[in-house]
């Protein structure tokens, strides 16, 4: 078997694998592909060591930092975003929220699902002319492009107008809180 580019590709028992980088240099065996580089874009400095081999061939211990810093700070850091969830500020931020989604879902959804239906039981009613070559169906599914707009410029109005100052203050808030836990360092 051949690879594009005119390679033969290596495919039994007893021969080594190749791994061909996206970057064009030549291949280089599997096993140095797995190996990270730091100028890798992908590397994840916080994750380095986790599950990766210890040399010899066998997985080394999964070490997982933890996300408490010393003091407790984490638990305490946890008790004050709690104690933002629980609030009347952020709750009202939520109530405005879901007062504007579930309506909008449930028209667009019934929008659209309206609109797929129809096209599947009344296809004669779909083939009805509007203008020239434009029939209903064509008119109903540029609708469907034109409320998804519509939708779209509606949620970020609302928004922009009932919701991100509120959730702003409470983030700004709710950074002090942690800062001065903290030491004054976040």
């Amino acid at each position: 078997m051949q690879r594009s580019k005119g390679r033969p590709h290596g495919g039994g028992a007893g021969q080594e694998s190749w791994v061909e980088p996206l970057d064009g240099h030549d291949l280089v065996p599997a096993e140095e592909a797995g190996q990270l580089r730091y100028d890798d874009p992908w590397y994840d400095a916080l994750a380095s060591g986790w599950g990766e081999s210890a040399g010899d061939g066998a997985q080394g211990p999964a070490v997982v930092p933890s996300a408490r810093t010393e003091g407790g700070a984490g638990a305490a850091a946890a008790d004050v975003y709690l104690e933002v969830q629980r609030s009347a500020a952020f709750q009202e931020v939520r109530r405005r929220y879901r007062r504007f989604v579930v309506p909008a879902f449930v028209a667009f959804f019934a929008w659209y699902v309206g609109y797929v239906v129809a096209a599947t039981t009344v296809p004669d009613l779909m083939a009805r002319p509007v203008a020239g070559a434009v029939n209903v169906a064509m008119a109903a599914g540029l609708g469907q492009f034109l409320s998804t707009f519509l939708l779209t410029w509606a949620y970020a109005r609302h928004a922009r107008l009932r919701r991100d100052r509120a959730a702003l203050e409470l983030r700004w808030d709710t950074q002090e809180l942690t800062r001065g836990m903290n030491g004054g360092t976040s």
